[in-house]
């Protein structure tokens, strides 16, 4: 690990990734991607199955080594460290609620673990009254009366009650980057967006840089400052600001076709 000098809270460059090289199941999953991230930058991420997006996520969380490239956090390269290391860097939200929780242990000790991440334990471990009363008037902002709840087991929650509250636990540091990897898509459409809601919330709150994986276009145009499509591993088309705003699902669709010189056949995106 070691610091480099550069003003991005986020830059990949020339990330490739191949599964099973050498074997009939080889697969190019990142071929030369470069991206770099502004601070406070809320990117969408939307392509095909199979286009990168997740695997995107993966290679800079440290799920995996990347075979070529650099990935760079806030100015430091985490490239070679393994995932429990940059898991200080990070934090991070996925498509299965029951993921990123402990499900047998209450609402205030799964933000308890959040928030003592990647700092030294004390042998005496507990909730004091004072994480109580923050953690409690943190719940009183998602408005879905969990404040009231502390001591519930998270496994007794809703889907969309536990992606609020791991969206919670996952920004209680501030990490230098939040990934959302379709952390709404096992939701009903009513949750989903109240759940979308709570993330524009919690990234413009606390000033965080983040990506977001998503399936459904709509919610890719609406959501964040910036939109990048992926193809076959690499990045197609990145748009921000004024022009991102302006999109249209159709103008994206376009998109798609003019550069893969296919329709966009996934259905799931589709329909979104």
């Amino acid at each position: 690990m070691s610091d480099v000098t550069t003003g991005y809270a986020l830059e990949l460059r020339n990330i490739h990734k191949t599964f099973n090289p050498g074997t009939i199941n080889e697969k190019v999953a990142l071929d030369g991607v470069n991206l770099q991230l502004e601070d406070g930058d809320f990117v969408t991420i939307i392509g095909g199955n199979g286009a990168g997006k997740s695997t995107t996520l993966n290679a800079i969380a440290g799920v995996w080594p990347v075979n070529q490239g650099s990935i760079i956090i806030g100015g430091t390269d985490v490239t070679s460290l393994p995932e429990h290391k940059r898991a200080r860097f990070l934090g991070r939200v996925f498509q299965d609620p029951m993921t990123g929780t402990a499900k047998t242990m209450s609402i205030e000790e799964n933000m308890a673990i959040a928030a003592r991440r990647g700092k030294s334990r004390k042998l005496k471990w507990g909730v004091t009254k004072e994480e109580k009363e923050r953690y409690k008037e943190m719940l009183k902002t998602l408005d879905l009366g969990l404040e009231d709840r502390l001591t519930t087991k998270v496994g007794l929650l809703s889907g969309g009650q536990r992606q609020a509250v791991t969206l919670l636990m996952a920004s209680l540091q501030k990490p230098n980057l939040l990934l959302l990897d379709e952390h709404t898509a096992a939701l009903d459409p009513k949750t989903a967006a109240k759940v979308l809601e709570l993330s524009d919330k919690i990234i413009e709150g606390n000033h965080l840089t983040a990506m977001m994986v998503t399936h459904n276009m709509k919610d890719a145009i609406h959501h964040g400052n910036r939109l990048i499509m992926m193809h076959e591993g690499r990045i197609i088309y990145d748009v921000r600001g004024e022009e991102k705003q302006k999109l249209h699902v159709s103008d994206l669709l376009t998109k798609f076709e003019e550069v893969s010189g296919g329709e966009f056949a996934n259905d799931r995106m589709m329909l979104s």
